[in-house]
């Protein structure tokens, strides 16, 4: 069942590697880069496709041969990977970077990391950058799609002709294509990292092979460029704020399948040594890449440390391709552990090792007893933010509600940072009955778009002002500026619409509630992060110079408001800071915020001088505000 080697699907791994290195490097380059990674599906799809097909057509498929030809293919690479990760992590990473190494590495070796990261995608989720294997969702969603794809169609053949079956696979592309435009729609995250929404890619790779075209000679050429310059386009026409998958991701698609119905290897464009050498190395070139650009970032070794990183990149996939993927583990003649060499054992012990990390808090014992208090406070922060769910709805609108003594309303309103004020509001005796609508990640602005998620829930306030009078309204203007336009003219503009839609939300809620109150927002230093704290082995106070400087565009821009007069500014930072100095931390309760800007639930109940005012202080008549 050997295929005749094809430079065109090579040189189709060439380029799909080189786009999605240079974009992790920097999306600058390449700003729709990620899409080589659905030129990967397409081309896996194709094989897999004629692998199983060819053998139910000759009735001599082997799904176990099938999969340990995927083994032999897939995990070596990745568990040598995994394991030399984890071995230099122990002397190089914290201990909380380690844990979650651990817990990525056995996510990783047992094809899960998709599910895995995707349940991490949310708004207080550490960065990318941080995550030392996460590229390898993909690698999980091929594995899952392998898992049931040849198990299906071997079922599907006992039922239905091969005729009959390319047609249900069709059908399948054509709805697991609308899912995937639906679900990037409501949920971007989860389009992007599961099976069901990149299941069509596949497929659709599939379809090549199911439906040959029978191509005159002449117009193979114009084909495989069509296609070539449909894939090369999207790279620079899209960006990571582009809904993705979905239908934008039929561009390289349909690209990528172009050049496989072309079937053009003589064409140089796909024939030559580079394209030859990289196609070949492509899948450790892929593995071994993100690691080195994570590293970049983690012990800050610059912007220009692409020039080691890309060539260190090839040189460590070509190396990886000769000496493990070309082999398998147990070829190396060690007889003592030839067993344990072999790709499943030894994926399944690096797994297991993971999973230790994890469940150690990475190795935490190898502390002392005082740094085990710190780290295990920095873990407890990344925990404890677990409000509960919205318990009332109102027009569609998702609310978390308290009840009060009397019949007065209190509407609270913004991201995450009015979120975090819950559990001191939960812990008092309220008078007023007191109405939460919030959004993590989000800013009541309509400009302001969320890539990941619709901010419809809080930016519709007005149908939750119209049902229920309210005597007084806490809303924020932190958050004003994320997801701004990264070109200086472009985050110019947006700084200005939204300043003038604020302008508009203000002059909307003066007319219909009595009392309004913005808070500024919070500290936004880095040092106030457990996870780089303790990376970096930072004091436990900063200066209030320091922790204002992160959002002095953000003060800049509440200068600019017009209509704040008769509105109670209040400014945190002066309530959490004493004599200059803002602590992050203390001996009784370890760290106070969960990140860099977010209040830890029990420290939101202790440190409540502002809040106070708000709640339990007559708040003085509305005034001209001085900012």
């Amino acid at each position: 069942m050997q295929m005749k080697f094809r430079e065109d699907i090579n040189a189709l791994r060439a380029i799909a590697v080189v786009s999605v290195v240079l974009f992790h490097f920097n999306h600058d380059w390449l700003p729709g880069g990620f899409a080589g990674v659905d030129v990967f599906f397409v081309i896996s799809g194709f094989l897999m496709t004629m692998i199983i097909v060819k053998g139910l057509e000759k009735e001599s498929f082997s799904i176990l041969s099938f999969y340990k030809a995927r083994v032999r293919r897939i995990i070596p690479a990745l568990a040598v990977l995994c394991f030399v990760l984890m071995f230099l992590g122990l002397f190089l990473l914290s201990p909380i970077d380690y844990l979650n190494l651990g817990k990525h590495s056995a996510a990783s070796l047992t094809f899960l990391s998709n599910i895995v990261y995707w349940t991490e995608s949310n708004y207080f989720n550490p960065s990318s950058n941080e995550k030392w294997l996460l590229h390898t969702w993909s690698l999980s969603v091929e594995w899952q799609f392998y898992l049931i794809y040849p198990v299906a169609l071997v079922l599907l053949r006992k039922l239905l002709t091969l005729n009959q079956l390319k047609v249900v696979i069709a059908i399948s592309t054509i709805l697991a294509l609308l899912l995937s435009i639906l679900v990037t729609m409501k949920s971007s995250s989860a389009a992007y990292f599961l099976l069901p929404t990149r299941a069509w890619q596949m497929l659709a790779g599939g379809l090549v092979f199911l439906y040959p075209v029978n191509l005159k000679a002449n117009t193979k050429s114009p084909i495989q460029l069509i296609g070539l310059l449909l894939i090369v386009t999207s790279f620079f026409i899209f960006t990571s704020a582009t809904p993705w998958p979905g239908y934008a991701s039929l561009l390289p698609i349909i690209g990528a399948c172009l050049v496989l119905v072309s079937n053009n290897g003589e064409s140089l464009l796909v024939n030559n040594k580079i394209t030859h050498a990289l196609g070949k190395w492509s899948y450790s070139i892929y593995l071994w890449h993100w690691p080195i650009v994570v590293a970049g970032y983690y012990f800050e070794l610059g912007e220009h440390w692409w020039i080691v990183g890309v060539p260190l990149s090839v040189i460590l996939g070509a190396t990886s391709f000769k000496f493990i993927e070309s082999k398998t583990l147990s070829d190396f003649h060690l007889e003592k552990l030839k067993y344990a060499l072999r790709p499943l054992p030894f994926a399944a012990m690096s797994a297991l090792i993971g999973m230790l990390i994890f469940y150690t808090n990475g190795f935490l014992f190898r502390l002392a007893p005082s740094e085990q208090i710190l780290v295990n406070s920095a873990i407890e922060a990344k925990d404890d933010w677990k409000y509960p769910k919205p318990d009332m709805e109102i027009k569609s609108l998702k609310i978390r509600f308290i009840k009060g003594e009397t019949n007065q309303n209190i509407l609270l309103m913004g991201a995450s940072h009015i979120e975090q004020i819950y559990p001191y509001v939960k812990s008092l005796d309220n008078k007023f009955n007191v109405y939460f609508l919030t959004q993590s990640g989000c800013f009541v602005t309509p400009s302001m778009v969320n890539p990941k998620w619709r901010c419809d829930n809080l930016q519709k306030y007005n149908k939750l002002i119209k049902e229920i009078e309210f005597q007084k309204v806490i809303t924020s203007f932190y958050g004003f500026d994320a997801y701004l336009p990264k070109k200086s003219n472009e985050r110019k503009s947006a700084i200005n619409t939204r300043i003038k839609e604020y302008d508009d939300f203000l002059k909307a809620l003066k007319n219909e509630i009595p009392q309004i109150i913005i808070l500024t927002g919070e500290p936004k230093g880095i040092e106030f992060d457990p996870t780089i704290a303790l990376r970096k082995n930072l004091p436990s106070t900063i200066s209030e110079l320091t922790a204002r400087s992160k959002y002095t565009e953000h003060m800049e821009a509440m200068e600019k408001l017009k209509n704040l007069n008769g509105v109670q500014v209040i400014d945190p930072i002066t309530h959490l800071c004493e004599k200059k100095l803002c602590s992050t931390r203390d001996k009784e309760h370890g760290f106070f915020y969960r990140d860099n800007n977010h209040m830890r639930p029990w420290y939101s109940i202790k440190q409540n001088s502002y809040l106070n005012m708000i709640f339990l202080e007559k708040v003085s008549a509305p005034s001209a505000s001085k900012l």
